[in-house]
């Protein structure tokens, strides 16, 4: 199989499983011919999804970061953790958390990971979707309709969960794939704790 006919929706899956850049789940899924699991294989063997396994283990280190922007009208102060002091003062981490926090401050999001929703939010946000697609392409097959509801849902948290939206330096990545990008790096857990953001008239 080629890259040329891969599967956008293969390709997003397993971005959004792994943490993988966009080439390196091409890479995988063409190697894979198109086959999901194979592919996880793949990058699992090359180490691609290393700092996937380490989610979970204990980050007690880190930084708080502090980013101005918009002529001090705008303020995000944000604790990202990790699992040992040395790599809290390197400065690759203090330049990721700065970047989370610039994009905070240009993207304001609702939660830090779709986790973080609570499941009546979850029923509501998606029942507004569903009204939305039923009413825009009526007559179409449920398959159908379901696939666009998940495009949908997908979108929605592109814009409203920090670790799905686009890295505004670099859109073919997401924040949690930046964050991954380090974890694997320096071989440990990485994890944004918490963020306030503040803005002027707001």
């Amino acid at each position: 199989m080629t890259q040329a006919t891969l599967s956008i929706e293969d390709i997003k899956w397993l971005r959004e499983q792994t943490g993988a850049g966009v080439m390196e789940a091409k890479d995988a899924l063409g190697r894979a011919d198109g086959d999901r699991d194979k592919a996880m294989r793949i990058l699992e063997e090359t180490g691609k999804v290393q700092a996937a396994k380490k989610a979970g283990r204990a980050t007690e280190n880190g930084q708080v970061v502090s980013y101005i922007h918009h002529d001090g009208r705008i303020g995000v102060m944000v604790e990202l953790d990790c699992e040992t002091d040395f790599t809290g003062r390197t400065d690759q981490f203090k330049e990721l958390a700065r970047n989370i926090a610039m994009q905070i401050a240009v993207h304001p999001p609702r939660f830090t990971s779709e986790s973080e929703i609570a499941e009546s939010d979850r029923v509501e946000i998606e029942s507004v979707i569903a009204d939305e697609v039923q009413k825009d392409n009526a007559g179409k097959p449920d398959s159908v309709l379901e696939k666009i509801r998940e495009g949908q849902f997908r979108k929605w948290k592109e814009t409203n969960v920090l670790l799905d939206q686009p890295f505004i330096r670099d859109p073919d990545k997401s924040v949690q794939q930046l964050i991954h990008d380090l974890a694997l790096q320096v071989k440990e857990n990485i994890i944004v704790k918490r963020w306030t953001r503040f803005q002027i008239g707001v």
